[in-house]
């Protein structure tokens, strides 16, 4: 497992300290390093599970897809993301080949628990009032491999990192809604809960 060096205080040098880490193997195949984003005084940080495709060639969290809608999500419940942090647990794009493209693959324990020290560096520079985990391997690798995002969404959580947490779905999974219908009411339901933790920012 990687530790940053106890010189790493900011999120800048966390970063740079994570740019070169090969504490799994993940790091083979990415193209680079995805690290968090955002200000060290946000009140509030955002935990996905890893960066896809488009964040794996840019360098940067949540600018895919996904991070559109995350986007869209986070203006209709009030917050702006530039005062948002924005993260995920693992930084390394975990993918399998199909021809050209890379798809997505959800990283192992081995690989969440390997990039543990870097999340929690990030919630120590950045010590946010309330932290958003999206999705289950977000939610599992803050709050434990028991914890459930169906049984406990919505809800602010005490944490073992000694913040508040609301967990939710990954925008990923709003965007596989089987139709319209299904999309516009999971995407209702998401914005509730950005707003339930809007109010403890």
């Amino acid at each position: 497992m990687a530790q940053p060096p106890p010189t790493a205080r900011s999120v800048e040098q966390l970063r740079e300290a994570a740019a070169s880490c090969q504490a799994c193997d993940l790091w083979v195949e990415a193209t680079q390093t995805v690290f968090g984003e955002g200000s060290e005084h946000s009140r509030m940080m955002l935990v996905g599970e890893q960066p896809g495709d488009q964040e794996d060639l840019q360098g940067k969290p949540f600018v895919g897809p996904a991070g559109r809608l995350l986007e869209r999500a986070l203006d209709e419940a009030g917050i702006d993301r530039r005062r948002v942090y924005i993260t995920n647990a693992v930084k390394h794009f975990r993918f399998t080949r199909r021809g050209k493209r890379r798809l997505h693959e959800k990283p192992n324990a081995g690989q969440i628990r390997a990039c543990r020290p870097w999340l929690d560096g990030e919630i120590e520079a950045v010590r946010p009032r309330i932290i958003v985990l999206l999705g289950a391997t977000a939610a599992q690798a803050v709050m434990g491999p028991a914890f459930r995002v169906s049984k406990q969404r919505g809800e602010v959580l005490n944490s073992p990192v000694g913040l508040p947490v609301v967990a939710t779905v990954h925008p990923s999974s709003i965007l596989r809604a089987a139709d319209n219908e299904s999309r516009e009411a999971a995407m209702s339901s998401f914005i509730a809960d950005l707003r339930v933790a809007a109010k403890h920012a």
